[in-house]
């Protein structure tokens, strides 16, 4: 009896180990340490320091399916030079494939046509089909239980408040998740049409779960284009967005968005580019449109960072890669109102009636001496006075030094 009792449990043992033993593992740890300073020209400057700890873990599964989860501790000095320490779940992610589809499931990266929406991790499934025809994606998200600082959602007052809102371990689920809201995606994309275009569309739908009155929803139709044309690539997007608010009183608009790019890439011995890009987003107006507002606040901006909404963007990047270890680029961009009642902070006071912000100039180092050594010098400066929204007000800067090791 105690032979038969010992070879069950023994073959039950066998047949839940047996997937792990066939599995592939690779194990990886990343440390991350960003130091720097910023300020405002004539005033005291603050120092900047953070160190990123990265586990990571990923597993083939038989054939057809990956799974991958990686995590983050981050402690430092912020702005106020004051400590903290941040624990963060970071990419995980379950994969299976079958055939020309596959299915994602759990934290990974999801970034609309034109990375003006919607860009960064978020938690849900996804589905993809690959045919003839181009690629089809169709997903749904949640943001709840995200880190609020690298989610990175203000789309109303009320996320503004609790995206500022300092982390209260005591009152941890309170204070240190996302603001709650929900998000489904529907897109399609095609490589070559006619051997000449690559095309990027989605759909886009967004719902307000907070627990409050006044809820904020809304739709967006988004497009992406590129044309290779010998040794150029131009590039062009819009989107629409249909909002709703509901609550005492319930309103509806719309708003819109554009980009357009234009890339040269230089015939040299070693990689290099050249890009002129140009971004628009609508402001409020008196009743043709809204504020063009994205779901996650993305900035443009190294030293200037502002939400999208109501701003004009122009910028001239130049990036190369002179050695396999050593990278550079440089850009200089300028930030315009499009209307004086979107956008009002600095350099623009309340009663400022100027549309120019001013420019920004920021260039960046990068060496990788070693594959799991990566050194990065940048920095930058934004001028007020080049311009006539807050020609009196102070310049700012910033300047950071980043080391990434890939420890095994």
């Amino acid at each position: 009896m105690k032979n038969r009792f010992f070879g069950k449990i023994t073959l039950i043992l066998f047949l839940f180990a047996l997937p792990f033993s066939l599995m592939a593992y690779d194990f990886g740890f990343v440390a991350n340490i960003n130091t720097g300073t910023n300020g405002t020209d004539g005033d005291d400057s603050n120092f900047i320091f953070r160190a990123d700890l990265w586990p990571r873990f990923s597993a083939l599964i038989g054939d057809n399916g990956e799974f991958i989860v990686s995590a983050g501790f981050s402690l430092g000095l912020d702005e106020e030079e004051d400590f903290y320490y941040v624990p963060e779940l970071l990419h995980t992610e379950f994969t299976m494939r079958f055939g020309a589809s596959a299915i994602r499931a759990g934290r990974f990266g999801y970034s609309d046509p034109m990375s003006l929406v919607a860009d960064g991790l978020f938690d849900g499934v996804q589905f993809i089909h690959t045919s003839n025809i181009g690629f089809f994606r169709a997903g749904a998200w949640y943001t709840g239980f995200l880190y609020k600082k690298n989610a990175n959602i203000t789309m109303t007052s009320f996320d503004d408040e609790k995206f500022s809102e300092a982390i209260d371990y005591n009152d941890f689920a309170n204070t240190y998740f996302a603001t709650k809201r929900a998000f489904a995606s529907i897109g399609w994309e095609h490589p070559s049409i006619g051997e000449l275009l690559h095309l990027n569309t989605a759909v886009i739908a967004q719902m307000d779960l907070n627990d409050k009155d006044v809820k904020y929803n809304n739709q967006y139709f988004i497009f992406n284009m590129r044309i290779p044309v010998n040794m150029f690539v131009v590039e062009l997007g819009g989107g629409l967005e249909l909002s709703q608010i509901t609550g005492d009183k319930d309103e509806s608009g719309m708003a819109f968005a554009g980009a357009f790019g234009i890339h040269w890439l230089f015939p040299s011995e070693f990689n290099s580019r050249l890009s002129f890009i140009g971004k628009f987003a609508s402001g409020k107006s008196e009743g043709s449109h809204e504020a063009f507002v994205p779901i996650s606040t993305i900035y443009f901006g190294q030293v200037f960072n502002s939400k999208i909404s109501g701003l004009t963007i122009a910028a001239l990047n130049y990036s190369g890669r002179f050695t396999q270890t050593f990278s550079a680029s440089a850009t200089a961009s300028y930030f315009i109102r499009n209307d004086l009642g979107t956008f009002q902070g600095y350099p623009a006071s309340s009663d400022s009636d100027g549309y120019f912000l001013g420019p920004e100039f920021s260039a960046r180092l990068v060496w990788a001496p070693f594959s799991d050594l990566q050194l990065s010098l940048g920095g930058g400066v934004f001028v007020p006075s080049l311009g006539d929204a807050g020609p009196k007000e102070k310049m700012q800067w910033h300047a950071a030094l980043n080391v990434t090791m890939n420890l095994y």
